[in-house]
C-alpha cells in the first residue's frame, strides 16, 4: 500500500485554512481587528516569500484557543468549518484523493496548520491520517504552546519520518502534492513529487527537476 501524501492549504483547498480562521476570528469579534487583521496579513506574506518564523506565528494563532473552553471552541471551529472551508475544496482534489483510494493508496495530509484547524477539514475530505502541527493541551486547555516539532518545512520530514517509524510504514513508490516551495525538503524525498498550481519558486524548482505540475484550480 503506497502513501499518497498531500499539503493541504493552495493545493487541495483553494485558500489557506489558518489564514481563513484568522479571518473568520475577526469578524466574529473575538479578537483585535485591526491587530489580528495586520498581523495575519503579515505572517501570511512572510509564509509565501518563505521567511516564516514558525515559533513566532504559532504563539500568535494559538493564543486565541487559550481564551474559551473546548465547547465553545469547538462550535466555532464547526461554523468555520461550514461557512469558510467547505466552499473552497476543490472537485478536483476531490477526485485525485478518490483515484487515489481506489487505488489502494494510504492518503495523508501533512500541514504546518495546527491540528485544532485542521482535523474536521481533513475528515471532511476523508484522508487516512493527519499529519499537522500539534497545539499542546493541559487539563482540557490549549496552552498556547506547541508540542513537539512544528510540521514545517524541514519539520514536516521529521514528523513524517516519526510516523513512518512508528507505524512502520515506508515511503517505496510515495506520492507528494504540494503548492508550496516551503514543501522541497519532503518533495525531494518521496517517489512521485508532484507541484500542484506551484508559486513560483517551486514552479522553477519543478521545471529543473522534470517533476510533473497539474493544476486543481483550472
Amino acid at each position: 500500500m503506497a502513501l499518497a501524501i498531500f499539503d493541504l492549504d493552495n493545493t487541495l483547498l483553494a485558500g489557506d485554512s489558518d489564514y481563513l480562521w484568522g479571518e473568520f476570528l475577526v469578524e466574529q469579534g473575538l479578537v483585535d481587528k485591526e491587530h489580528y487583521a495586520r498581523e495575519n496579513r503579515r505572517f501570511y506574506e512572510e509564509y509565501k516569500a518563505g521567511t516564516l518564523d514558525i515559533h513566532e506565528f504559532m504563539t500568535f494563532s494559538l493564543e486565541p484557543l487559550t481564551r474559551y473552553p473546548k465547547e465553545r471552541l469547538e462550535a466555532l471551529r464547526s461554523q468555520y468549518v461550514e461557512e469558510k472551508v467547505r466552499p473552497i475544496v476543490l472537485p478536483p482534489a476531490k477526485a485525485l484523493l478518490r483515484k487515489h483510494r481506489e487505488q489502494g493508496d494510504y492518503l495523508l495530509i501533512i500541514t504546518a496548520t495546527n491540528r485544532f484547524v485542521t482535523e474536521p477539514i481533513a475528515a471532511l475530505l476523508e484522508v487516512d491520517h493527519l499529519l499537522a502541527t500539534e497545539p499542546e493541551i493541559r487539563d482540557g486547555y490549549y496552552t498556547g504552546y506547541v508540542e513537539g516539532t512544528p510540521c514545517f518545512q524541514e519539520g514536516k520530514v521529521i514528523r513524517l519520518k516519526q510516523w513512518l517509524e512508528a507505524t512502520g510504514r515506508n515511503l517505496a513508490n510515495s506520492w507528494f502534492y504540494s503548492d508550496s516551495h516551503n514543501d522541497l525538503p519532503l518533495l525531494e524525498l518521496v517517489t512521485h513529487p508532484v507541484a500542484v498550481d506551484p508559486d513560483e519558486v517551486l514552479a522553477q524548482h519543478a521545471e529543473m527537476k522534470g517533476w510533473p505540475v497539474i493544476s486543481l484550480q483550472g
